[in-house]
């Protein structure tokens, strides 16, 4: 019998219906499935990792996973992403340009511009997604940095998490960098993890790769065909440095002959692997003030062996991302599926100068230069200490142009060394190499191609709906032509680049160049003009032999601002701006012990640049009761409160050089313990702790935390995560407080810092998180 006009529900219903299931027929839904025989996709983005710095780009650092699969694969030795971090990955997993996909900038800001929302809109689909719709299992560990920092903790919004973004599971940090050692937040699908202490040898990179390994043994446990998508997106090579002590010692004494030498090293390594043209000229040291890397020779002994020192770390760092990768690729061996598995490799950016010319043993103390020449920017320490859990470290420029072998500049610049990396593909069913085919191509290509190049070789459809929007149409185009012939031509002709008023545009082997100067309009470019066809490492301007091209790709640019909403130009000194919203942060909080760990830039917000005061209530103290009663930070910077033998005592970890105050034996009885930090000059802080009311001890004069500082949240009742005094952690561990302790109240005062310093540190810091 047909189904009556009133009844509701069967609308969609392919079977037929009748009143008992004799006189019906069944039907399921279809669930999406892949293409028989549909590849698995595996891609690997490195942080802040410059072209040569893996073996099939000239380096010296031992990388033979990366080795064997660019061996029997293929390498674009013209590959270009944008100057930052999460402009890249947005880029990357859409196809959109960056300032479409809403991160003209790094997660970090807020300015409240189209171009800069930070946050993936509901009209854009990524990689995950479309894969998810065909029929893929879709896994992400690593680095997201593709949500606001004002959204990381757990009550805020997450349609911008990775879990909301397309991705079935998710295991990593939300964050722009973080500790190797002590991570200060880690997330797992959708939530984050409540973690106090990591255990013995914990390293973060092994971290993921050993939950990578485990979603992926996991699928085939339960469906032995279905395809999968990882995108392994490691936090490293992104500073601070730290490294495993067997992955350093590897490198011990590698690099006393300093970066002019190295440079010159990998540079004939790359022209004898064929990267380059034979005759192609390196370009000498940056000397560009601000940019400059001293000459090796010119440097102190001491200098040299400290500065060798911060290279075998990072060297270490790189060799231990092929370790990650050739556990990845034996565990697809075991599977029998590495032949039909796409493997990319690739980096968000080139090198950094962010260590500045003599690299730093403080990593967050840096920021606040910029306003306080007299700051301590570089606190010393053991050189055994660095690369350890206990320092956060960078490397100084030379370095980093070392890094982004043989090209100009550094990451956060659209020159050749922050745009152009490494990129490695490996497919060996779909792409094989034939003979004859060296295996790297010198076409132009674009991060935005990424995505429509593997929806290609995957034989798969992008939908052009989301959420039922319509979703935007992807910037990128794909590159397969170029995987398979030698001399296919690229498809993508031209380019546009920009990131706080760094401009670039690329047609067809011309390339328009503009480094945004501090003391100049930012509206006013001192355009560079180069022909990267002939001259790849962009040595000689030609603006002015050629004004009418110049004015030709300028114009052309500014087409393209307008239709990728770059506009308005965003000086860095906007970039410290933030929604009128945030201000409830510095509203006072009541913290109950057995809280998690407060997130980090929530718990910034409560001390950031102001006077504050935390109290303790205790049910009363009693002989015996001892331990952490809040701390905030860890190695890198932070404070905490402690009962110890009886005694009260406040430590200030000032990014690596640690000061006290021993404010005496505790009452019986007491109920009321707090610390206030009052404002100075020079970005100082003047703390007083008191029991019950009564002033019991101070501590004058210790530098503010500030920038990315402290970098681990408040904790209530133990130093969780990273501990903010080495000793006490070696004496005690987490230091569990015993006694009764019924809560923490924080409560914010006044900004006691001038506006415009604020901005400089905050948007210096900013820049670093990149």
């Amino acid at each position: 019998m047909p189904v009556p006009p009133h009844a509701r529900g069967y609308e969609s219903f392919t079977g037929e219906i009748g009143r008992t299931t004799a006189s019906s027929t069944p039907a399921w839904d279809q669930r999406p499935s892949a293409p028989e025989g549909a590849p698995n996709i595996v891609v690997v983005v490195v942080d802040d990792m410059g072209y040569s710095d893996i073996g099939p780009f000239g380096s010296e650092i031992e990388t033979p996973t990366l080795d064997r699969l660019a061996a029997n694969g293929l390498r674009l030795s013209n590959f270009h992403t944008t100057p930052l971090c999460s402009p890249s990955r947005a880029a990357l997993l859409t196809g959109l340009n960056s300032h479409r996909a809403g991160f003209g900038f790094v997660a970090n800001a807020d300015p409240g511009y189209p171009g800069l929302r930070l946050e993936l809109a509901d009209d854009v689909l990524t990689l995950p997604e479309i894969l998810r719709a065909n029929g893929y299992a879709t896994y992400a560990v690593g680095k997201w940095h593709l949500v606001r920092d004002a959204t990381l903790h757990p009550a805020a919004n997450r349609d911008s998490w990775p879990t909301r973004r397309g991705f079935d599971r998710y295991y990593g940090s939300l964050e722009g960098l973080n500790s190797f050692f002590h991570p200060n937040q880690l997330v797992s699908d959708n939530s984050p993890v409540d973690i106090e202490e990591y255990p013995e040898g914990y390293y973060l990179t092994d971290d993921y790769t050993d939950k990578a390994i485990g979603y992926l043994k996991e699928l085939r446990a339960h469906d032995a065909s279905k395809p999968f998508f990882l995108y392994f997106a490691h936090t490293a090579v992104h500073g601070p440095l730290q490294v495993k002590t067997e992955d350093r010692e590897k490198y011990r004494g590698r690099y006393a002959e300093g970066w002019d030498r190295l440079r010159q090293s990998r540079f004939a390594a790359q022209l004898a692997q064929g990267l380059f043209e034979p005759g192609t000229k390196q370009k000498p040291r940056n000397t560009e003030p601000g940019y400059e890397a001293r000459e090796w020779d010119s440097l102190t002994p001491e200098q040299r062996e400290r500065f060798q020192r911060y290279m075998e770390v990072y060297a270490g760092m790189v060799d231990s991302i092929d370790q990650s990768l050739g556990r990845i690729v034996e565990v697809l061996e075991r599977f029998g599926e590495l032949d039909n598995t796409i493997i990319v490799f690739t980096s968000d950016n080139g090198g950094t100068a962010e260590g500045g010319p003599e690299g730093t043993r403080s990593y967050f103390a840096q920021f606040a230069q910029v306003t306080e020449p007299d700051w301590e920017r570089d606190v010393p320490h053991d050189e055994s200490l660095i690369g350890t859990a206990r320092l956060g470290v960078h490397y100084p420029r030379g370095w980093g142009q070392a890094s982004n072998t043989p090209f100009r500049f550094y990451k956060g610049q659209t020159f050749a060394g922050g745009v152009r990396v490494p990129f490695v593909l490996s497919w060996p069913k779909g792409l094989p190499r034939t003979d004859g085919d060296t295996g790297i191509r010198h076409e132009y290509a674009y991060v935005t191609d990424l995505t429509p190049t593997l929806l290609e070789l995957a034989g798969l459809e992008r939908p052009t709906v989301r959420d039922g929007l319509p979703a935007k149409d992807v910037d990128g185009v794909s590159a397969v032509d170029i995987l398979r012939d030698p001399a296919a031509p690229s498809r993508h002709i031209e380019q546009y680049s920009e990131v706080t008023g760094h401009r670039g545009f690329y047609r067809d082997g011309w390339k328009l160049l503009a480094l945004h100067e501090p003391d100049r309009d930012i509206d006013d470019p001192r355009w560079q003009l180069f022909d990267v066809r002939a001259d790849p490492t962009e040595l000689h301007d030609l603006a002015e032999r050629f004004p009418e091209k110049v004015a030709e790709l300028a114009a052309a640019w500014d087409e393209q601002a307008w239709r990728n909403t770059v506009f308005p130009l965003v000086t860095r000194q906007d970039l410290a701006l933030r929604r009128p919203e945030e201000a409830r942060f510095a509203d006072p909080v009541r913290i109950l012990p057995g809280t998690p760990t407060l997130e980090r830039y929530r718990a910034q917000r409560l001390i950031a640049f102001r006077d504050f005061t935390f109290e303790v209530e205790l049910t009363g103290y009693r002989t015996g009761d001892e331990g952490v009663l809040v701390a905030h930070g860890d190695t890198l910077g932070g404070y905490l409160l402690y009962i110890e033998d009886g005694r009260l005592v406040f430590g200030v970890n000032s990014y690596g050089r640690y000061h006290a105050v021993d404010a005496g034996p505790v009452p019986l009885g007491a109920t009321r313990l707090t610390a206030s930090a009052a404002v100075r000059e020079h970005l100082r802080w003047d703390f007083t702790i008191a029991v019950d009311g009564e002033r019991v001890g101070e501590l004058r004069d210790q530098v503010q935390l500030v920038g990315m500082a402290p970098w681990t949240g408040i904790s209530v009742g133990l130093d969780a995560r990273g501990p903010v005094s080495w000793e006490l952690r070696e004496r005690h561990g987490v230091y569990r407080y015993t006694g009764a302790l019924r809560a923490v109240t924080y409560t914010p005062g006044p900004i006691g810092v001038p506006a415009d310093t604020i901005r400089a540190v905050e948007t210096e810091a900013e820049l670093v998180a990149e």
